[in-house]
């Protein structure tokens, strides 16, 4: 029971983790500015680079990141019950996506997915990441790559790691897509900003 409860605690940690606004954050304090006001109104790292410079958006990526990595590294720590870490890791892309401390509004959840996956599988997450880098530098749009990695991942981790992983993948995928549906419709109209784009 205790284990149980512990596991819990973690799987709300990790929703408040994920919840951190760091692309506002850092804005705010660089800029002064709202992130959900200027540009795309998106709080991630594409935004935050369009409107703080490149440096600033690779600070936001990598602190999205972490906040994929830290709770389910330490999820593998407490337990290596699969159903217990893909609750961590949905819980702190779900936190990304509707921060409490933003209403419940958020990012899109790349970063936040590319540091989930770099601990559950990395190389299949290398792999994932070098085709939408490919698709990104083809096409220009960082929404498209994007969507094409979540979209690979779920195939690695059903043959990698089994259904648990594989359903926790898709949900993942699920999430982003819905949340790139302006970005979708924007590509197919031809009229989605490259990431060239200032």
């Amino acid at each position: 029971m205790e284990k149980l409860i512990a596991q819990l605690i973690w799987i709300g940690v990790s929703y408040l983790i994920g919840s951190i606004p760091f692309g506002l954050i850092i804005a705010k304090s660089k800029q002064g500015v709202d992130l959900r006001d200027v540009g795309s109104g998106n709080i991630g790292a594409t935004n935050v680079a369009r409107t703080c410079g490149f440096f600033y958006g690779v600070c936001t990526f990598l602190l999205d990141m972490l906040k994929g990595i830290i709770p389910v590294a330490i999820a593998f720590k407490l337990s290596t019950n699969s159903i217990f870490i893909s609750l961590t890791a949905l819980s702190a892309i779900i936190g990304h996506m509707y921060s409490v401390f933003l209403n419940y509004k958020g990012g899109k959840g790349v970063a936040t997915t590319i540091g989930i996956y770099l601990i559950l599988n990395s190389c299949a997450l290398i792999i994932s990441v070098i085709i939408a880098l490919l698709i990104i530098y083809l096409t220009g749009y960082v929404s498209l790559g994007s969507i094409i990695l979540v979209m690979i991942m779920p195939i690695f981790m059903l043959f990698q790691k089994g259904f648990i992983y594989f359903l926790v993948s898709l949900i993942i995928m699920l999430l982003v897509i819905n949340k790139h549906r302006e970005n979708i419709a924007r590509v197919l109209k031809g009229q989605e900003n490259t990431w060239k784009k200032n």
